[in-house]
């Protein structure tokens, strides 16, 4: 069994920062990739940011330059760093986990944690 869990959502005022946390725990044996998707109302589920296993990282166009994501190996744990939010920001954030297991990649996916960007 694999558990996400998600943490640092909030309240912010446009132009602050918020630090995401996604802690994975349970059968994580072979990780392929992390990442952070999040879903406006009415909208899509989209990417924001990945990180591979190789450390590679890539970023939805309008994450670039203001968000950054990071990971602790030891700890199983993914953060991103969100900085000069907007209020399109505002959004569900999901943490993501790719794990390979017999030659297939599973997902699995956290409980979201809401971040609202609004003065």
């Amino acid at each position: 069994q694999v558990q996400l869990v998600e943490s640092g959502g909030g309240l912010v005022q446009p132009g602050g920062s918020l630090r995401l946390s996604c802690a994975a725990s349970g059968a994580i044996f072979n990780i392929n990739a992390m990442g952070w998707y999040r879903q406006a109302p009415g909208k899509q589920r989209e990417m924001v940011a990945i990180i591979t296993s190789g450390g590679t990282t890539d970023y939805a166009h309008s994450a670039k330059g203001r968000f950054t994501i990071s990971r602790d190996i030891a700890k199983n744990t993914v953060y991103l760093q969100m900085n000069g939010l907007k209020p399109e920001d505002t959004a569900v954030y999901y943490c993501n986990l790719l794990l390979v297991l017999a030659g297939t990649i599973n997902g699995y996916w956290g409980q979201g944690t809401q971040v609202t960007v609004s003065s």
